[in-house]
């Protein structure tokens, strides 16, 4: 199986909505991965991860699956530190998750990072795990150990419409990458494309493997622009 995990377009936050630039990229997406060959989508319930699937829906002539665990992260994600006043974990200075030994902080002791201990952002991501678990069993693959048993040998190409910190937050989880360093390195652009191999092996075992992260390049065969948009709420 091939998971493609699928950032919305450029939003409206104030609607919940895309702009005239997110619908734009929406179709550029959209040709994508029906050039791709996508068999299955689903997306978060929220309005501009909706609408950032609809291109791909009618091209493929797919319904589209809502998965409420795909929401994006709300005040989990607010934090006081560094700044002494509440700000989202993806505004602090990535160089605090970095500094003062944060860059050796192993998976498991990553919610001592600045920004981090100071937010909600344990609970949130453990509901993302748990209901990104529970979506791959579904899928053919039960995680049992830090590897999935192949239930089913899925073959489709599965794409999954959603946000920048609930998609950077089960990817830290997928590949077991601490959380603080996901967020120190790794910025996820609009209709920025995440694909995700689980190869059926003969033991009967997978685990996932990134193939590629955040990519863009639908946006420059098919016309908008390539702006990395790093300003303002994610």
């Amino acid at each position: 199986m091939l998971l493609y995990i699928v950032r919305h377009g450029h939003p409206d936050y104030a609607t919940d909505s895309l702009t005239e630039r997110g619908w734009l990229q929406a179709e550029a997406v959209g040709k994508r991965l029906a050039a791709t060959g996508i068999d299955q989508v689903y997306a978060s319930p929220m309005g501009r991860a909706r609408q950032t699937a609809e291109p791909t829906c009618r091209l493929l002539d797919l319904p589209c699956h809502i998965e409420p665990w795909a929401h994006e992260v709300q005040d989990g994600r607010l934090t006081e530190e560094p700044y002494g006043k509440p700000i989202s974990v993806t505004m602090v200075q990535n160089t605090y998750y970095r500094e003062n030994g944060g860059i050796d902080l192993p998976y498991d002791r990553a919610y001592e990072a600045v920004g981090f201990r100071a937010s909600g952002m344990k609970d949130a991501v453990a509901y993302i795990e748990e209901g990104g678990r529970d979506f791959l069993e579904r899928l053919g693959y039960k995680e049992e150990n830090g590897v999935y048993r192949i239930l089913r040998a899925n073959e489709d190409k599965v794409a999954l419409f959603c946000h920048s910190i609930m998609a950077r937050a089960w990817i830290s989880t997928l590949l077991h990458i601490p959380i603080h360093m996901m967020w120190a390195g790794f910025h996820y652009t609009h209709t920025g494309v995440t694909v995700l191999e689980f190869r059926n092996n003969a033991d009967g075992f997978t685990a996932p493997k990134c193939l590629c992260y955040s990519d863009m390049s639908h946006l420059y065969a098919h016309g908008p622009d390539m702006h990395y948009d790093l300003t303002g709420p994610l």
